[in-house]
């Protein structure tokens, strides 16, 4: 017998965003996995390299991402020694992440892979679609929700 169904709930945002999210992701993962890589990692070598020492509260913010989901996802860059988190000299409490040479060395031979699978991307997808995708999914964050708010 089949369970009961709920019914309909109709074309749900959430479902269709995260399954572009995990196929756009897997897409990023498998081109930057020669310099290995994943894409958040790329990413976050990427802002630190654009932005400098940071918080990991103010990375995590820069990048859309709960402080404790970031600091999980700091633990492997550390321990290979692609970025350093000490605690702020101005605010124990903080704690300041910074990009080591050796992180930057990786970010830069990840580039030419990461600038790769963006050509190949906008190329099947187009250039114009994919710079309104980021436009709409840049004001997706403007909506005014605060789902990492205590």
């Amino acid at each position: 017998m089949a369970p009961e169904s709920a019914g309909p709930v109709g074309p749900c945002n959430n479902m269709a965003l995260r399954k572009a999210s995990r196929y756009l992701g897997a897409t990023y993962d498998k081109a930057l996995a020669p310099a290995g890589l994943r894409g958040t990692q790329f990413s976050i070598l990427q802002q630190l390299s654009a932005h400098g020492e940071m918080t990991i509260t103010g990375l995590a913010e820069t990048i859309a991402m709960d402080r404790t989901t970031m600091a999980s996802n700091l633990k492997p860059l550390a321990r290979e020694g692609l970025v350093t988190v000490e605690p702020s000299a101005a605010d124990r409490r903080a704690r300041i992440v910074t990009i080591t040479p050796e992180g930057l060395s990786r970010l830069k031979a990840a580039l030419p892979l990461w600038q790769d699978v963006q050509a190949r991307f906008e190329e099947s997808f187009g250039t114009q679609e994919a710079a309104r995708l980021r436009a709409s999914l840049e004001a997706v964050l403007r909506t005014g929700f605060n789902p990492w708010a205590e």
